[in-house]
């Protein structure tokens, strides 16, 4: 670099690197200091005119507009990558509608005031009937041209479909589970009967799941939410304790439905791929617009 004077920048590029960068030739860090050099310096575009052709100035030019342009990660994309998770895993994730601040401050409003209910009606029994239904919830928020607002760059993204629905599954179970865990950690008086709304939340998040290659990703956790709802009218009505589902048969089952679920979801996964693979989604939108 030249020790020339600039009001605007303080110093000029040399004409070695100016000729350099013309030809694409200049390597960092100098080209990078070039680069935002000339963004401000008016005097050493001349230069690079008088000292390059025009062609490759006018590619240099558009390697840095390119630059300019890029989307930069936001908070929630850039700490995925800093964790070790891969650029456009962190970017689909970032883009997960769940994910957002809306939907997680949602859930703690909801979770804070059913661990109050707790309090006041002296039961664990509303917490661990609601607590189930939003890991199965959020999953389904994730997904289908109704819901999702990114679901056609999802689509046409290279990835398999079975692979962004686990991918989105497991980030969404993990945001879930752990809001309920921390809405447990508020009601410790009842032990590990707080803890009993974590196997029918995979039961039901895992249903939903191998509904969806069937039955779309609206009409499957609708009704594996009803399902659940009368199970607990049921259990309600008959119940002499504890309701059935959480009782130590009851969680058993949930463990077995869970198992079983993801069973079928590994056998119907080819649906999720390529054109079969979204056609729980596209089927879906077809009726919905038909």
């Amino acid at each position: 670099m030249r020790d020339e004077k600039h009001e605007g920048t303080g110093w000029h590029a040399d004409t070695d690197d100016l000729r350099a960068y013309a030809h694409g030739e200049l390597q960092a860090p100098r080209l990078w200091s070039v680069d935002t050099h000339l963004v401000a310096c008016a005097t050493c575009r001349d230069a690079l005119a008088e000292v390059g052709d025009p062609l490759a100035m006018h590619i240099g030019w558009e390697r840095l507009d390119a630059e300019l342009d890029a989307p930069r990660p936001g908070a929630v994309e850039g700490l995925l990558m800093r964790i070790g998770v891969a650029d456009h895993t962190a970017r689909l994730l970032a883009a997960t509608p769940v994910l957002r601040t809306s939907w997680l401050g949602a859930v703690l409003l909801v979770l804070a005031m059913t661990v109050a209910s707790v309090y006041t009606s002296d039961s664990p029994a509303l917490f661990l009937a609601l607590a189930p239904l939003l890991p199965l919830a959020g999953v389904a928020l994730s997904y289908g041209p109704a819901l999702d607002p990114t679901h056609e760059l999802a689509v046409v993204a290279p990835l398999h479909g079975f692979r962004l629905l686990m991918t989105r599954t497991v980030a969404v179970l993990v945001a879930s589970l752990g809001l309920n865990g921390l809405a447990t950690l508020a009601i410790p008086g009842y032990g590990l009967r707080a803890l009993a709304w974590l196997l029918p939340a995979l039961a039901l998040t895992a249903t939903g799941l191998a509904l969806t290659a069937r039955l779309g990703p609206v009409l499957a956790p609708a009704l594996v939410s009803g399902g659940w709802v009368a199970l607990l009218v049921v259990a309600k009505a008959t119940a002499n304790g504890m309701l059935a589902p959480f009782t130590g048969l009851g969680q058993g089952a949930a463990a077995a439905i869970a198992v079983i679920a993801a069973v079928v979801l590994h056998r119907v996964r080819d649906r999720f791929d390529a054109s079969p693979a979204h056609a729980p989604f596209t089927d879906f939108a077809h009726r919905s617009t038909s």
